[in-house]
């Protein structure tokens, strides 16, 4: 007798994401690990494809297929054409076009014209069985979502989450939320400014959601010595993650890190890629700080939490970036807290939302390195107060930041607009792969 194989569910959901897989994007990662965990049948699609050499762990568990639009259009130049002959037929053609004009008008740019060609070769190649689109960001993503939808008929929601909503102007947010089933933001900033653009009466369309994290995959804090910034031989150790991008304010920490006594002894360790990171490294070195700062770029995240594990101090002083950018609250402020790190952050954007100053760790006013360099100095020769900080930050993560009830909301809004089974409340499957940390 022959045992029956199960075929493979076809998938319910499209989840379009900028590029994937990104190392700065374990957030995304989570949330779709998650949902196929309990049950979801997934299709990913990306506008752009990987550049980070290192993958994620989590993406790596990810057993949805991936599919990538054409990055630019003219490398793909019959997938487009076949994409926009197909749309000609769809029964949203019509709509579609009055939309895209409207939109052309308003920003006639080439980049709004990649948009479309992507969205024609998104509606043309999805699964027919596939009932909703769900995208992240709420910038150039979810034009291509919202064009799409608008020709296939099929309805569409987004997660928004920091840069989408800052740097898209009021009339582009104002007609994608009109057009969207629902979205999620996380943190209570977005929140306020999404609900400020939505449909009148109809403001709840747009719910606050927190990322959380999945403490599965982090280890208990690690106990640390009580290193006070006295002894040359063993230093103090200060990490920042991110991007080396301006919003993420690390010209402001190498200024600050230049002000500190000579009599402190630190080392300071960079995790991650950017387009600033050459620029920083040369400040550095301007500022006579190259011999005490590391720079190790990208790296995956069993090896950021092993330096998170290393380190006593985490720092991110976020600000407000290029034509507005900013961060939400990030996700790697969590991240930290789960190996009870002291935070040094700023005032600014979501992070208040998570660390209250003298609390879960220390705050700044955004952009001033002379607070910044006080507060770093505290903390160097206190290791009291490291210890005081990072254990309050770690119970924070853990009892007020649930990653289940994020996607609890998550899932229960796409049972109401994709015919999904409830699985909510059932436990991840027992053949579900696990992510290591350690």
């Amino acid at each position: 007798m022959t045992a029956s194989v199960r075929a493979p569910a076809r998938p319910a959901v499209a989840v379009v994401v900028k590029g994937y897989p990104r190392l700065s994007e374990t957030f995304i990662a989570q949330e779709i690990l998650a949902l196929e965990r309990h049950g979801v049948p997934l299709e990913i699609w990306a506008l752009r494809h990987p550049t980070d050499k290192a993958i994620h762990p989590m993406n790596r568990a990810i057993a949805a297929p991936v599919r990538y639009l054409p990055e630019y259009l003219y490398r793909e130049p019959w997938r487009v054409l076949r994409g926009a002959w197909r749309a000609l037929a769809m029964p949203g053609f019509g709509r579609l076009l009055r939309v895209a004009l409207r939109d052309f008008a308003r920003d006639p740019t080439p980049n709004r014209g990649r948009r479309l060609g992507q969205a024609f070769v998104l509606a043309a190649e999805l699964d027919p069985a596939l009932r909703h689109l769900h995208v992240h960001y709420l910038h150039t993503p979810c034009s291509v979502v919202r064009y799409a939808a608008l020709l296939t008929g099929r309805r569409f929601s987004f997660s928004a989450h920091a840069k989408d909503i800052w740097t898209t102007p009021d009339w582009e947010k104002r007609e994608k939320i009109a057009d969207a089933a629902w979205g999620v933001t996380c943190t209570q900033a977005g929140l306020a400014e999404l609900r400020r653009l939505a449909p009148r009466g109809d403001e709840e369309r747009v719910a606050l959601v927190y990322h959380g994290l999945d403490l599965s995959r982090f280890p208990p804090p690690p106990e640390r010595p009580a290193r006070d910034g006295s002894d040359p031989a063993d230093p103090v150790r200060i990490l920042s993650v991110g991007r080396a991008v301006a919003k993420k304010g690390f010209d402001d920490l190498l200024a600050a890190l230049s002000m500190l006594p000579p009599g402190l002894h630190w080392r300071f360790e960079h995790i991650g890629s950017g387009e600033l990171r050459d620029a920083l490294k040369a400040r550095a070195a301007a500022l006579g700080l190259a011999d005490r700062v590391v720079w190790r770029g990208g790296q995956a995240q069993d090896a950021v939490i092993a330096a998170m594990r290393e380190a006593d101090i985490f720092v991110l002083p976020c600000k407000e970036g290029d034509k507005g950018d900013r961060d939400g609250l990030p996700n790697v402020i969590m991240e930290a807290a789960t190996q009870g790190l002291a935070i040094l952050s700023t005032d600014f954007a979501g992070v208040p939302e998570f660390v209250r100053d003298g609390r879960e760790g220390l705050l700044t006013p955004p952009g001033s390195p002379e607070a910044l360099a006080a507060a770093l100095a505290r903390l160097v020769a206190g290791p009291g107060l490291r210890r005081a900080l990072g254990e309050a930050a770690s119970r924070r993560v853990r009892d007020d930041f649930s990653f289940e009830a994020g996607i609890a909301a998550v899932l229960s809004r796409l049972r109401a607009v994709a015919d999904l089974p409830d699985t909510a409340d059932l436990p991840a499957p027992a053949d579900a792969p696990r992510v290591a940390a350690e």
